[in-house]
């Protein structure tokens, strides 16, 4: 096949929808910018198409001012955008190749491809050392310089761009993509109906949700029937305070987790839907306020019939907030009492929301949920029974409170070193006491007191059980207590007095021995000794991972962190495993999977939105590569899959020279340009559809997922996983 029907087969991928719709935008911006003379300068240029960087803004407008007058017209822009989205292929690649020849030459050389390179890192947000610069483009120009004459042709830009698999295909994709788009059209949810994969994830979830709803039936019949000669009012009452009386001793149970993480370790974890204790805590909290208000709402109305009986001595406001009437088993307590609880659980209620927990007040979240016991006195003065309800859950509580203040508070921990990160991410290193035994993925509950004397907060551990000396927390500021911790550290300098500067100096040089998570400088690293306290460990999903046979793990972000704890302590049992010749230096790997570990695969999914977040964990990943890069046996047991979404994708025509330049110089000095791993960095979101694609075809056992970050793209993935079968589960971040 010849070039040109090379470049024609590839048409078939634009989307003439999407370009119709893109070219009605910018008329429509143009219309809008350019006033009465109907034509636009190069800053209103840049407005009206979004686009950020100079050069390219530059480059464009030079491109469609035809006229060379300095401003275009609407007829000018229409129809170099026609010829864009409606041009063959071939039109296409001499607009690039007019894009990189600055000076008109007609050919391009290595000062120009260059400023090219520059600012297609400025454009996806990448920055790179000057040296780094000139190496990719070295790298590019000697690749495509074909006949070495220190220029690059049409035909030489042409045959470079044809060696590197798709990117042919995406310089011809819609030319929407070209330029940046007004906003990113969000994707329609599809409702997911109940096929066999949807039930194989969901169905303790669901079988749960079917007890539950079960029971509060036969809870409310029960009640409501017992009661049915006191009229309707009092039987929905009565139904809806029996149900509460479950749900308001029950819910607590949700939140034990000292008990849930024993849970885990039972067969219980393959049939109870422990993953979801927060979601089902949150459930009942709305079934609590709904039942609550339609058991006040009937009683409103059942007073409301009293007062206005001749036989009644009472008036309504004294049947609904007086103890006189004798209504309850306490004194006659009952009315005051519905009032103030009530009242408490709204307040909870409202404080609960998640505009107050995120927007930086924890502390309100946390103060007006302490309301429960002062709830659970009110509803033991309230309802006669009860205190029969609470008395199980109550004493399964408070024996776990005991225990979780007496662990926590029996001897002071210290933070011994701090390590200040990119993207305000603290690192913790906290002396490990020695009977805090924990799995990999777990974490723990954190009260410093020089930051909130009573404030405990919920983070992943991120170093591996293996690690005896100290527990590892990557803590990211996204709060008012976390925000503290961050610059708490970062007005400490370090003090080097005379008498310490020994010890410190060798304490130092064992910390550099250590296997390292993040290469910072000694400006951001900082020895300490301060007192801090912690609760747990406590169980999470990633407890699965290692009785997996095929193991996609994902994170999103500071996400990497329970993942952290994972790999390092695959590393440390992979290097349990291996033994050397004392003779001849050989070394050879036990392949035999046990009980601890059945993993036969493991592909670990990190995305990042910059290019400094993966400084967090770059040193733990190169030397799991290292320690890849001594396995015989057939493909890797662990693959790394590395994406930076700042970066412009490779259906980008800015990004297309930067990316073959980065593909170049990692093949040739065998390490990325971004990251330093081996691991190629790839531009943008990863395909799902693909991925699990590709992890369903190489067949090492079955495929579980495992998910830390958003909210949203959890979704996204659970759809993906139900496609393909795939267990799915996801840790609450």
């Amino acid at each position: 096949m010849s070039t040109q029907e090379d470049l024609e087969s590839c048409r078939g991928t634009m989307s003439s929808e999407e370009d119709a719709k893109w070219l009605q935008w910018v008329t429509h911006q143009f219309e809008t910018i350019a006033g009465e003379d109907r034509e636009i300068s190069l800053q209103e240029f840049k407005t009206a198409l979004n686009v950020k960087e100079s050069f390219f803004a530059e480059r464009f407008f030079a491109l469609f001012d035809s006229d060379g007058s300095g401003t275009i017209t609407l007829q000018e822009l229409l129809e170099a955008l026609t010829l864009l989205i409606h041009g063959n292929p071939m039109d296409k690649l001499k607009f690039l190749f007019q894009v990189y020849d600055v000076d008109g030459s007609g050919s391009i050389d290595p000062d120009e491809l260059r400023t090219v390179l520059q600012s297609c890192m400025r454009e996806s947000a990448i920055s790179l050392p000057d040296e780094k610069l000139d190496q990719l483009t070295l790298a590019l120009f000697e690749s495509a310089d074909k006949d070495s004459n220190g220029a690059i042709t049409f035909d030489e830009l042409r045959d470079e761009l044809q060696r590197f698999p798709g990117v042919m295909e995406n310089l011809t994709i819609s030319a929407a993509h070209w330029l940046t788009p007004p906003a990113a059209r969000p994707r329609r949810r599809r409702p997911r109906p109940l096929t066999s994969a949807y039930w194989h994830n969901h169905r303790s979830h669901l079988l749960f949700l079917a007890a539950y709803a079960g029971l509060h039936v036969l809870l409310f019949a029960l009640a409501a029937g017992a009661h049915r000669d006191r009229g309707a009012s009092v039987m929905v009452a009565k139904g809806c305070g029996q149900c509460l009386n479950f749900d308001c001793s029950f819910i607590v149970v949700l939140m034990l987790r000292r008990c849930l993480t024993w849970l885990r370790a039972t067969w219980l974890a393959q049939v109870l839907p422990l993953d979801q204790n927060i979601q089902f805590h949150q459930l009942m909290g709305y079934v609590v306020v709904g039942l609550s208000l339609v058991h006040t709402v009937a009683h409103v109305v059942n007073f409301a019939l009293q007062a206005q009986s001749e036989a009644s001595p009472f008036w309504f406001w004294e049947l609904l907030l007086t103890a006189r009437p004798g209504i309850g088993w306490v004194h006659g307590v009952a009315s005051p009492t519905g009032v103030a609880l009530l009242l408490l659980l709204l307040l909870m209620f409202t404080c609960s929301s998640s505009c107050i927990r995120r927007s930086g007040h924890f502390e309100v979240f946390y103060w007006t949920h302490l309301s429960y016991l002062p709830m659970w006195v009110l509803l033991i003065l309230h309802g006669p029974n009860f205190w029969k309800w609470l008395l199980v859950p109550g004493l399964l509580f408070f024996l776990e409170k005991a225990t979780g203040l007496v662990v926590s508070r029996m001897a002071a921990l210290c933070i011994v070193e701090v390590n200040l990160l990119p993207s305000k991410v603290t690192h913790l290193l906290i002396k490990r006491p020695p009977l805090f035994h924990y799995r990999p993925g777990d974490y723990l509950y954190l009260n410093v007191p020089t930051i909130a004397r009573y404030e405990w907060h919920p983070f992943t551990i991120s170093s591996a059980p293996e690690q005896k000396d100290t527990i590892w927390l990557h803590i990211r500021s996204q709060g008012q207590w976390t925000n503290r911790l961050y610059e708490s550290f970062k007005t400490s300098a370090p003090v080097d007095s005379g008498s310490k500067r020994l010890s410190r100096s060798l304490r130092m040089r064992r910390s550099q021995r250590k296997p390292q998570v993040s290469g910072m400088s000694s400006e951001n690293h900082l020895f300490c000794n301060i007192k801090c306290y912690v609760d747990g460990p406590y169980g999470t999903p990633t407890r699965r991972i290692f009785a997996s046979e095929h193991a996609v793990l994902i994170g999103a972000g500071i996400g990497i962190t329970p993942f952290a704890s994972i790999l390092q302590s695959i590393m440390y049992r992979h290097q349990k495993r291996k033994h050397i010749c004392p003779s001849c230096q050989h070394s050879w790997r036990d392949d035999v999977q046990d009980e601890d570990m059945k993993l036969r695969k493991v592909d670990f999914i990190w995305i990042n939105r910059d290019q400094r977040s993966f400084e967090w964990f770059v040193s733990l990943l190169t030397k799991l590569e290292l320690d890849q890069a001594e396995e015989t046996q057939e493909g890797p047991f662990l693959e790394l899959h590395m994406y930076m979404t700042s970066a412009l994708g490779k259906n980008d025509m800015k990004a297309i020279g930067l990316q073959m330049a980065l593909d170049l110089l990692a093949k040739k000095e065998n390490k990325d340009s971004i990251t330093g791993l081996q691991t190629r960095t790839q531009p943008g979101r990863p395909d799902w559809r693909k991925v699990f694609q590709k992890v369903a075809t190489e067949k090492k056992g079955k495929v579980q997922v495992f998910f830390c970050g958003s909210p949203a793209l959890a979704k996204v993935l659970k759809g993906h996983c139900e496609q393909f079968s795939f267990r799915f589960f996801q840790e609450n971040f």
